[in-house]
């Protein structure tokens, strides 16, 4: 069988859309074709396969034990082309850039920055991907990635950006809670979990949170005193909705590495965003 004649695509479009829409007629309607010409396709592919793929059912078909396996590997086949066709279709939209980032860096950080940027190129639209497991630099996938560490890829150009520390920041005025905030990760990590027990243990846990952004918001809401992301808090900080805990000193975190493709990218607009968010990263570094 391996060296069987492939069946037409066309063939196999139309025992898709059956297969999958039960219906000789709305395959038909879906394919812009007439009824007649699907069931010739579905028994021409039939006779080429030797094997009957459906079996009348009411007034529409169901398939048969064969048909059922030739549609499990036809409609992934598919998938998987309308999925390259989307790729293609993304990468051909010249207004798109792609940016993978660090979740709490992408709201803290990168979030507020996005308006000066729209503002200078007005045309551009930012995808913005908090999934740090896709940041292979390819110029479709992904533009720019910014990662906790350096990417182990050749052709990339690579520049430290940003420095992180944790901070204990709170809302200013009398109504903020007394209590502690953190992140679950922090307080139990081998590394961060000692500096917060030195010099915040003798406070009350009043809430521990699993995701960063949570921690921000229990923050600004007044709860307590958190233990979080400088870059996360940046904006809050800036804005005077928080504050630093006085007489708590930071706890290095590392230094964020930004990439793409080295020498010129797929299109202008990836090398003005990356330069744009390399000048935005210059006053908090110098801070």
């Amino acid at each position: 069988m391996s060296n069987a004649r492939l069946p037409s695509f066309r063939f196999l479009i139309g025992f898709e859309a059956a297969a999958r829409l039960g219906n000789y007629s709305r395959a038909a309607e879906e394919l812009c074709i007439s009824q007649s010409a699907v069931s010739h396709q579905i028994a021409q592919l039939e006779q080429q396969l030797g094997q009957p793929l459906f079996r009348r059912k009411g007034r529409g078909v169901e398939l048969t034990v064969a048909g059922r396996l030739l549609l499990d590997s036809v409609g992934k086949s598919l998938d998987q082309i309308r999925h390259g066709l989307s790729r293609i279709e993304t990468y051909m939209d010249d207004s798109l850039v792609t940016i993978v980032c660090p979740a709490p860096v992408a709201s803290g950080w990168l979030q507020p920055r996005l308006d000066g940027l729209l503002q200078r190129h007005p045309q551009l639209c930012p995808i913005v991907s908090t999934d740090e497991t896709a940041r292979y630099i390819d110029e479709l996938d992904v533009d720019i990635a910014i990662t906790r560490e350096p990417l182990r890829q050749t052709d990339v150009l690579q520049v430290p950006l940003l420095a992180d520390e944790l901070v204990a920041v709170r809302a200013p005025g009398p109504h903020t809670g007394d209590g502690l905030l953190c992140l679950e990760e922090d307080l139990t990590s081998d590394r961060t979990g000692p500096f917060i027990r030195q010099h915040l243990g003798r406070l009350r846990k009043t809430a521990i949170y699993d995701d960063a952004r949570l921690l921000l918001d229990a923050a600004l809401r007044g709860r307590g005193c958190a233990v979080v992301s400088r870059l996360l808090a940046d904006e809050a900080l800036g804005t005077g909705r928080l504050q630093l805990v006085e007489g708590i000193p930071p706890f290095a975190l590392g230094r964020l590495w930004m990439s793409r493709i080295e020498g010129e990218p797929r299109m202008a607009l990836v090398r003005e965003v990356f330069d744009y968010l390399v000048e935005q990263a210059v006053p908090l570094a110098k801070a």
